[in-house]
């Protein structure tokens, strides 16, 4: 049992940082799969999980514990940085986020297949074996999203030669992968199916101006967080009867026609802060809910 709660806390724990959600988005956004997901993260939580569990568990070895404990916490934070969103794993050297984004946040071939490997174990197949096949086959399932990855990076420089920067990143559906391209004067926004390219948008790749609509945004804490995290956004500024409007859009994540990832800024006359949002939204109505502050 010891060993048991060992490996399921230690799969876990890393992602204790989604408690921050509850606060604000901001700080979620911020800090989520930062610290708990860094290189000092793999000691510490392996020798908090052990310490707590050779006390409820004191027939349990502890160095048993430790090991199952660092095995589960290590294949967590690992495997994060294959997906799109990643990891600071190589935290404190570098805050820098570690994303290869070839593997979606859930991929139906990972699930699948450990659904079928858990049903073989438990008809009475030796669980060595069974497991020690299950991982061989995902690795070339990763090797594969690998090269499948280059090899759309690839037909995507030949589609935009002048590309100083691309973001291919997988989906939900197989065949099917983001793409999003810089350039010096415009942005590109796309998908890949298998090897054939799609663009559907361009945008002119315009610098973000020192006035002071902007200097007052870059004030907020959502504003802030959003940037910190967005590898490729384009911005406008809208004067609306009610407030100056100040939005960052997300480039990456387009889902039918539209870019839900965004921060949003209202400002005064005054270029006081009003609202502020950042976040998933995908529709108006609800943007205007979360800016629309609540009358007590």
């Amino acid at each position: 049992m010891g060993i048991m709660a060992a490996t399921i806390i230690g799969s876990q724990i890393p992602d204790i940082d989604t408690v921050l959600k509850l606060k604000n988005n901001a700080d979620y956004i911020r800090n989520h799969r930062g610290i708990t997901h860094s290189l000092p993260m793999l000691a510490i939580w392996p020798l908090l999980i052990s310490t707590v569990l050779y006390f409820i568990f004191p027939a349990a070895t502890f160095l048993h514990l430790l090991l199952w404990s660092f095995i589960a916490v290590g294949l967590h934070i690992f495997v994060d940085i294959f997906n799109a969103y990643g990891t600071q794993a190589i935290r404190p050297f570098k805050d820098t986020w570690v994303a290869f984004g070839f593997i979606n946040t859930f991929d139906w071939f990972i699930f699948s297949s450990h659904v079928v490997a858990i049903i073989i174990w438990l008809l009475g197949a030796p669980a060595g074996p069974t497991f020690f096949t299950l991982y061989g086959l995902l690795a070339l399932y990763y090797a594969a999203r690998a090269v499948t990855q280059r090899m759309i990076k690839h037909a995507v420089r030949n589609l935009i030669p002048d590309a100083e920067e691309i973001i291919v990143a997988s989906t939900i559906h197989f065949f099917q992968w983001r793409v999003a391209v810089t350039t010096k004067d415009h942005y590109y926004v796309g998908r890949a199916f298998k090897r054939n390219i799609s663009i559907y948008e361009k945008f002119d790749r315009l610098p973000i101006p020192n006035n002071e609509i902007i200097r007052s945004a870059k004030l907020d804490k959502n504003l802030a967080a959003f940037v910190s995290f967005s590898k490729v956004y384009n911005w406008r500024i809208e004067e609306k009867l009610d407030a100056t409007y100040v939005t960052f859009t997300d480039l990456r994540y387009r889902s039918n026609g539209h870019y839900p990832f965004v921060a949003v800024v209202r400002l005064d006359d005054d270029m006081n802060i009003l609202s502020s949002y950042t976040g998933w939204i995908f529709s108006d109505e609800k943007l205007q809910k979360k800016l629309t502050p609540v009358a007590i």
